[in-house]
């Protein structure tokens, strides 16, 4: 039985991952800051998944999971999952505080984690699927913090490849874009109806779309690396250049 370790399972594109592993016929550890949720999910998944309540700025909790107990210490997917994101605020009117958080946890905890765990993945030659943005690629006014952290996390992804080149492990980047989950809402300060607004008219992607992904990629035979998938609904698409004229 294989074993996957997923960042950030108490919602989105989380907890629909462990659904989806654990379903599969894998088991699935799930990390994330709000252990009520942890534990129903717990109990609703039963003796596959083991959840542990941490949060990605901890460096010690971090570190703690690359020395659990067999078979939990059996890793062999690592889903680098959990992420913030400050409000679409400009630069200058954005809490430093907040860009510190979302900062520390998209970039920091992601590659604490995935060093810790690297010794176990390249003696497994597992895999590693890290959770980046369309944002990465394609700007928008208030996206520099959020955005760039997520181009962070594609590029770290390309370059730990050539890093692992030759130990078998295999290492995705996932750049979705617009899907309704918890996410924009935490994003929106709490304004449901702001979040609602934002997938008004459209088929947004979901959960179990990105669920569904992530399995594709981590079942594919082992000669086999997906560097990058770049996914969006149908209704989304890009926009054009803003041009600034002069008076």
């Amino acid at each position: 039985m294989k074993t996957i370790l997923i960042t950030g399972a108490t919602a989105g594109f989380g907890e629909a991952a462990a659904r989806k592993f654990v379903g599969g016929g894998w088991r699935a550890i799930g990390t994330g800051r709000r252990g009520d949720r942890l534990k129903r999910l717990q109990d609703e998944l039963g003796d596959n998944f083991l959840p542990l309540e941490i949060d990605m700025r901890d460096r010690d909790a971090i570190e703690s999971l690359a020395r659990l107990e067999s078979p939990w210490s059996d890793v062999d997917l690592l889903l680098n999952n959990a992420g913030l994101a400050p409000p679409t605020d400009p630069l200058p009117d954005t809490d430093w505080d907040r860009v510190e958080q979302v900062i520390d946890t998209n970039i920091t905890g992601l590659v604490a984690l995935t060093r810790a765990l690297l010794p176990k993945l390249i003696e497994r030659k597992g895999q590693i699927i890290n959770l980046s943005s369309v944002a990465a690629t394609y700007p928008y006014k208030g996206g520099a913090v959020y955005a760039g952290t997520k181009a962070f996390v594609r590029q770290f992804s390309l370059d730990l490849r050539c890093d692992l080149a030759g130990t078998g492990v295999r290492v995705t980047s996932i750049e979705p874009g617009m899907a309704e989950t918890e996410f924009t809402i935490v994003r929106t300060g709490g304004d449901k109806q702001a979040s609602d607004k934002l997938y008004a008219g459209m088929n947004p992607m979901t959960s179990e779309d990105l669920a569904d992904l992530f399995w594709w990629v981590a079942t594919l035979p082992p000669h086999l690396n997906i560097n990058t998938v770049e996914l969006m609904p149908v209704t989304q698409s890009w926009g054009g250049f803003t041009i600034n004229r002069e008076a």
